[in-house]
């Protein structure tokens, strides 16, 4: 248990914690600083040019306590691939939005495509090469759930669904550092009730995050931008289905899901009506900003509602 958790944890958080000195005062001197929405909450106009790409500090974390133990459990090489892959589109449109100081950032297409070919490539490690099974296991059902040929329309909902929420909840300080934290507990727990042999990761994941926030909780000195946030939903993503357990996400990801939403329901509601809105402001953490709630009362109710819910995935779960 010690070697598999807590040193991991213990070995990525230190990690994180001695790379933020030295990675903000880089990002600063390349004038890597945020633009914040004018429409958005005024609190956040003092949030402009705090330095964002920050999510390398925990990525780097996991990746170094990541491939020190891949060795021995090869099961986190394709969260690591997966994780580093959507890294690297997020950090692609952090670059060019940042630092070429250009707003439109990668095209959709081309965030969609390269989302689309990671998890096309993982789709077929998955199913074709890594013997973790194809089935699933489903809340409150004793028996896991062989999906068949809905398997691979399913993992791309899944995977473009986790990724693109984790990219919406990060938009206060501390939020998506937060929410995923608690997320990388519970498949922590959950991968060592399976035997998954992904605690390892999940635990550095946990680890790292603790060490980001020695930053990134209010008030935010570095933002983990695009580059960290598309990494933790490719992480979230791939652990589960590592540990057959995507449908879980439902659960543990809900406030992932309910930001996704948000957006959706907003966008499709303003067009639909030439003008009107549901919500005070999208994604969803903003409506409550913007309808009185402070931004560390959003941060703590969030990652309450994903204790919460983590707690009820944990009981569902019939091992």
């Amino acid at each position: 248990m010690k070697s598999t958790i807590l040193i991991p944890a213990l070995l990525a958080f230190l990690i994180s914690a001695a790379l933020g000195p030295i990675l903000i005062p880089i990002l600063r001197r390349i004038k890597a600083g945020q633009t914040v929405r004018t429409d958005g909450p005024k609190s956040h106009l003092a949030k402009n040019g705090t330095p964002a790409m920050g999510g390398f500090i925990f990525i780097l974390a996991i990746c170094i306590v990541g491939f020190f133990y891949a060795r021995t459990y090869t099961k986190l090489y394709p969260i690591l691939f997966v994780t580093l892959g959507f890294a690297v589109i997020g950090f692609m449109d952090d670059y060019i939005k940042i630092v070429l100081k250009r707003s439109m950032g990668l095209r959709a297409w081309q965030k969609m495509l390269g989302q689309i070919v990671i998890t096309v490539a993982f789709g077929v490690y998955l199913f074709f090469y890594s013997g973790v099974s194809t089935s699933v296991w489903v809340p409150f059902i004793e028996a896991p759930l062989n999906l068949g040929i809905f398997s691979i329309p399913i993992m791309v909902i899944a995977v473009l669904g986790t990724v693109n929420g984790a990219n919406f909840t990060d938009g206060l300080d501390g939020l998506a550092s937060t929410v995923t934290l608690v997320i990388s507990i519970f498949f922590t727990i959950a991968s060592v009730w399976l035997n998954a042999d992904v605690e390892v990761i999940t635990s550095a994941l946990a680890g790292a995050l603790i060490g980001f926030l020695l930053f990134n909780a209010h008030p935010a000195k570095v933002f983990m931008g695009d580059t960290g946030s598309l990494a933790l939903g490719g992480f979230v993503v791939a652990t589960a289905y590592m540990t057959q357990l995507p449908i879980f996400i439902l659960f543990v990801g809900f406030i992932y899901l309910a930001e996704v939403l948000s957006v959706m329901i907003q966008v499709s509601y303003f067009k639909m009506t030439k003008g009107k809105r549901i919500f005070k402001m999208a994604p969803i953490h903003h409506h409550f900003e913007l309808s009185g709630w402070k931004e560390t009362k959003v941060v703590a109710v969030f990652a309450i509602i994903t204790a919460f819910l983590s707690c009820i995935a944990l009981l569902s779960l019939k091992i």
